[in-house]
């Protein structure tokens, strides 16, 4: 396991949706280091239902976080002690998603509302988990002045013992705006989370929106912050946004695209062997040679054969052949 030292320098976002454990294990083959998250579960989905499917993943994703869903500190804590022994690197509380879904279950981005019974959630988690508890938030909601609001929050949170916070540098509106919109509407405010690391030095302070580069993540960390988080970008243009992401480590670690693409071979055919769908992995990949030459062909050629009944490998040997041919 790569040690954890620093990992949080750089991690990709959990996404739903996006980031299972298909997605993790492609996004490990282009770097090293990086912290991964899952897709936010629900506690009551982890205590309920099939754990395997829902917590499961490979020992090659270390360092994987796990992000919860919840606003109840019991179920919280009955689902970490559910995790525990998946092994996970971290535990992480959503505080940051601004969903109907999640809204109608009392957490996410709403909780920016309730510090108090976050730090409650995070004192009942921490007393389950052998691994550090995180807290992902937004800088406010609605008419909350995120000035006033966000350093609130930090301060009560971090009263209960929390010293990792990652904050989405937006607002969320929970009336008026959809999830979409709430990632690129509300405007972003990176120098109000480099203030809060200023202002709470011994805390570990990372940065989540609109960073799309590693150069805007190398230059939000000789600000001063802990570390920074990639989202989107690191789904739709995983090669510009993850290969050679090492360097901020030191390490020189930085695959040629197309051995990307080589050493998913033996995680696609045991997948298969399993009962598996090609396409349950190479829907993760359609980005991968976004603005190089062939691109097309190989999204083209994944989205119309990956999903037909006895796919295989060839199918990915047909789509790098416009890759490579034009390359």
């Amino acid at each position: 396991m790569p040690q954890l030292d620093q990992a949080h320098r750089l991690s990709v976002a959990p996404m739903m949706d996006w980031t299972d454990r298909h997605c993790r294990f492609f996004h490990r083959q282009m770097t090293r280091r990086a912290m991964l998250y899952t897709e936010m579960v629900t506690a009551p989905a982890v205590i309920h239902g099939p754990r395997d499917r829902l917590l499961g993943f490979g020992p090659a994703e270390h360092p994987v976080a796990l992000q919860l869903g919840g606003s109840d500190p019991a179920e919280l804590a009955q689902a970490v002690r559910a995790a525990v022994p998946y092994g996970y690197d971290e535990i992480n509380l959503n505080c940051g998603c601004p969903s109907d879904r999640v809204q109608s279950g009392c957490f996410g981005a709403v909780l920016m509302e309730s510090p108090a019974l976050v730090a409650d959630c995070m004192r009942a988690m921490a007393g389950e988990s052998p691994v550090p508890v995180t807290v992902k938030c937004r800088i406010g909601v609605d008419d909350q002045e995120p000035t006033a609001i966000l350093p609130r929050f930090i301060e009560t949170v971090a009263g209960a013992g929390v010293t990792h916070f990652i904050v989405h540098a937006r607002k969320a509106w929970l009336q008026g705006l959809s999830p979409k919109e709430n990632r690129e509407i509300p405007p972003l405010d990176h120098d109000l989370v480099v203030a809060m690391k200023e202002r709470f030095p011994e805390l570990t302070i990372c940065i989540n929106g609109g960073i799309t580069t590693l150069d805007q993540a190398r230059d939000l960390l000789a600000r001063g912050l802990d570390g920074v988080m990639i989202g989107r970008a690191a789904y739709h243009d995983p090669a510009h946004s993850l290969i050679g992401a090492d360097a901020l480590w030191g390490e020189a670690f930085a695959p040629d695209i197309l051995d990307v693409v080589l050493s998913m071979r033996p995680y696609m055919e045991d997948h298969i062997a399993q009962g598996g769908r090609l396409h349950q992995i190479t829907r993760h990949m359609l980005g991968l040679f976004q603005g190089r030459p062939g691109a097309r062909h190989w999204r083209r050629v994944l989205s119309e054969q990956a999903n037909r009944p006895g796919a295989g490998w060839g199918v990915v040997e047909d789509a790098l052949e416009g890759v490579t041919a034009q390359a």
